[in-house]
């Protein structure tokens, strides 16, 4: 993986420029481990998230309005 990183970097022609751009493949990179940094913080924290009533509990919805 490591080697397809390099090749890839030295196809990209600005190597040693001070003023490149963020690349693509890092910002995707970081979005999804603050999505999951997100999830396994909610998942830790479920309990006094529920006890201060910002998440509902999945069988809150009376049952009449979950029948077709």
């Amino acid at each position: 993986m490591l080697a397809r990183l390099r090749a890839l970097r030295a196809l990209d022609g600005s190597r040693y420029s001070d003023s490149r751009d963020a690349s693509p493949f890092l910002i995707l990179i970081a979005v999804v481990l603050a999505l999951l940094l997100a999830i396994l913080e909610i998942d830790l924290n479920r309990a006094a998230l529920q006890s201060l009533g910002l998440m509902g509990d999945a069988f809150s919805v009376d049952p009449m309005f979950k029948s077709p």
